[in-house]
């Protein structure tokens, strides 16, 4: 460990061992990674290579496997189409119908052949055969039935299996396989049969009879190993490595030629449960590395398709891995061998041609070393003659050079520093300074513009209100002389006269609001203490008949303690404004009004109405205490609900402020204090209005 660390000091700091690696690079580090991606290409390819060979054999095997498939159905159909045959079966001769069956059974090793009707019943028979039970039902049947020739795989029962007296030749005891997938069977009894059906027409195409032929492949060696030899022949294989063929039933080996051990194949063990998920239950081949029994194998697997499209077991091909592995471990050997002599030799050459340069290169580097360490050295007079001589004198002419501007550059970046830190300063103050202005301002036009709009709406409503009672002072003197005059005349509409008096009454009413709305100072309500609690609950009842339009709930949260000196009409018309909207303001689903209270600063109390409605953009936030200004649809408001509640709000001293974001909700914060401080009349807002603007103009 010391050593390395010793090394690493000689690069990091010596100029020798810095040339002497940057001469060795290509060496050291380019050509290790040349051999890494060789070895790698190398096995890579190599392994592409053998999958592309075992991919060719599947290919070749299972062309091998559909051409016996054809292989048996010609033959039915060169015996069924032969003039012997026909003329022996158009004249019922069954002895040498049967003669002749027999011997394309042995000439062609069927397990079984039948000659049979449309019904599946035996025709022309004898002996056993006579007994046969019937044909197997399948789609091939259907289609040899309608005259179509047909061969492919099918699955016999052990019953069907026994019918056929090949019951004893399946049963197969299952051997316990390492990565196999888990089963409580323990013997396969079901045999896998290549059948070939090919029907017997007359010259009307009319099927006279159906040849049925089966061979078994359950234990037929000759199968695999004819697939084999045509795949896996002579100089196929290097030395050592054997092809193998075998074919599943499910996931079982029913006939194949891998070696369980010397002489003994591996009937009874299972594929390992990666390849039967893939094949099996996916449909997919497999090509790869795969573990077959006891070893290694490059392997190849294709599903085996029944006459019905359904996978009833799988066609493998593939050879023994471990000769091809050792092959190709042998070439690498060879190749790492050769670079590192190749290696060897390079950098002894590259050394020696490095050393020439090494001299002055050194001396450079010992007054770089000392320059860092604060001492004044120099190279001094040196004998080379070439580029690098010439660079160390000219090496010495710059560190003096150097010394002089570094002195001036550091004298210009203190000053600099200093000069930033000023500015920054500056600007910050600045920014702050402006931030609040403008914050001020914006607050200050808005104030201006609802106390402008508020004064001219005053100055309207009163000058309504004085216009409709002189009318209603008219009428009521009228109605007195009417009175006066008629006396009991008037019994008999003594009430229409009295209703009529209620309604004159009621105007006036009406018309005194207005102009207390108009001129606060005039018309003061009587100012009590007031529990804003208590009043919201009762507020509440007043609001109870919206929720037959829309279905919402309350959130309460009262938990202010402090109370507040005002006429309670008043405030309750500011929270029935203030609650209607947030109600109609709620989305169809799912509404929730939030109030709350709370003591603000032990001078007063706030009172938030929150809402999930579709609150507004900063344009209506801006207007929404203007008055006539509302969000409402045509008909369904006036816009003076929150000017009205703003102006009470204001008489006594205290402020509103609302929050909004579109699609969340808005929030109206009403802030009320315990001693209020009563706004007498619109000169004395506009006074403070003004004040604000001109403390908004100086900062």
């Amino acid at each position: 460990m010391i050593g390395i660390t010793n090394i690493a000091n000689k690069i990091r700091h010596t100029l020798r061992y810095k040339v002497l690696v940057l001469v060795l690079f290509p060496i050291l580090l380019v050509m290790p990674i040349a051999l890494v991606l060789a070895i790698y290409w190398g096995a890579t390819f190599s392994y592409e290579q053998l999958y592309i060979k075992v991919n060719t054999d599947l290919s070749v095997s299972h062309d091998v496997f559909e051409r016996i498939k054809r292989d048996y159905l010609n033959a039915l159909g060169k015996t069924a189409e032969s003039f012997t045959f026909r003329t022996a079966l158009s004249r019922g001769n069954t002895k040498s119908i049967q003669q002749q069956l027999e011997q394309l059974q042995q000439d062609y090793s069927f397990s079984y052949i039948h000659l049979t009707d449309q019904h599946g019943n035996p025709i022309h028979q004898q002996g056993e055969e006579s007994k046969h039970g019937g044909i197997r039902p399948s789609s091939a049947l259907e289609n040899a039935k309608n005259g179509i020739a047909s061969s492919g795989v099918e699955i016999f029962s052990a019953s069907e299996l026994a019918s056929e007296n090949l019951a004893a030749l399946v049963r197969l005891p299952l051997i316990d396989t390492p990565r196999a997938r888990p089963t409580d069977e323990i013997t396969e009894d079901r045999g896998m049969m290549i059948r070939a059906l090919y029907p017997i027409v007359d010259s009307n195409n009319r099927v006279l009879a159906i040849l049925d032929g089966g061979v078994l492949l359950n234990g037929n060696f000759s199968f695999v190993d004819v697939i084999r030899d045509l795949v896996y022949g002579p100089g196929s294989l290097i030395s050592g490595s054997i092809g193998t063929v075998t074919v599943f039933l499910d996931d079982v080996r029913i006939t194949t030629n891998v070696p369980i051990k010397s002489g003994e194949r591996a009937l009874g063990t299972r594929v390992s449960d990666e390849v039967r998920t893939n094949v099996l239950d996916q449909g997919h081949t497999w090509i790869d590395r795969a573990f077959v029994v006891n070893d290694w194998y490059i392997s190849s697997y294709e599903p085996i398709l029944d006459v019905d499209g359904n996978r009833i077991g799988m066609l493998y091909a593939g050879f023994l891995e471990a000769p091809f592995r050792q092959s190709l471990i042998n070439a690498l050997i060879v190749l790492v061998l050769m670079f590192f002599a190749l290696m060897g030799l390079t950098g002894l050459v590259a050394v020696q041609g490095a050393k020439s340069i090494f001299k002055p290169i050194e001396l450079m580097s010992s007054v770089v070393q000392a320059t860092g360490e604060g001492e004044e050295k120099r190279i001094g007079n040196i004998e080379s003659k070439d580029e690098i001589g010439s660079l160390a004198r000219e090496f010495d002419v710059m560190l003096d050079l150097v010394n002089e501007r570094k002195v001036m550059i550091q004298n210009w970046a203190n000053e600099l520093e200093e000069k930033v830190e000023e500015r920054t300063s500056e600007l910050k103050l600045k920014n702050k300074e402006l931030t609040n202005t403008i914050r001020v301002l914006r607050k200050t036009r808005q104030q201006l513009v609802i106390a402008e709009k508020l004064a001219a709406l005053g100055e309207l409503t009163a000058g309504v209100a004085h216009e409709i009672n002189n009318p209603t002072a008219v009428m009521l003197g009228n109605l007195d002389v009417i009175i006066a005059e008629m006396g009991s005349k008037l019994k008999p509409v003594q009430d229409e006269i009295d209703l009529v008096i209620k309604q004159i009454y009621r105007i006036k009413d009406i018309t005194n609001n207005l102009l207390q709305y108009a001129k606060p100072d005039s018309y003061a309500g009587y100012i009590n203490e007031t529990d804003a609690n208590q009043m919201i609950k009762e507020t509440l009842k007043l609001v109870h008949h919206l929720r037959s339009r829309i279905a919402y709930d309350f959130d309460l949260s009262l938990k202010s303690t402090l109370l507040i000196n005002i006429n309670q009409p008043d405030l309750q018309q500011v929270l029935v404004n203030l609650i209607s909207n947030a109600i109609q303001a709620l989305p169809e689903k799912d509404g929730c009004v939030t109030i709350q209270t709370r003591d603000f600063q032990d001078k007063g109390i706030q009172i938030i109405v929150r809402d999930n409605g579709h609150g507004m953009d900063e344009e209506s936030i801006s207007k929404v205490f203007n008055p006539f200004y509302t969000t409402k649809t045509q008909g369904e408001g006036t816009g003076l609900g929150l000017s009205i509640s703003y102006g009470l709000v204001r008489r006594y001293g205290g402020n509103i402020e609302v929050t909004s974001t579109l699609g969340t909700g808005t929030e109206f914060t009403v802030t009320l204090l315990c001693d209020p401080i009563m706004i007498e009349d619109e000169e004395m807002i506009q006074e403070q209005m003004e004040e604000i603007k001109a403390s908004a103009i100086e900062a």
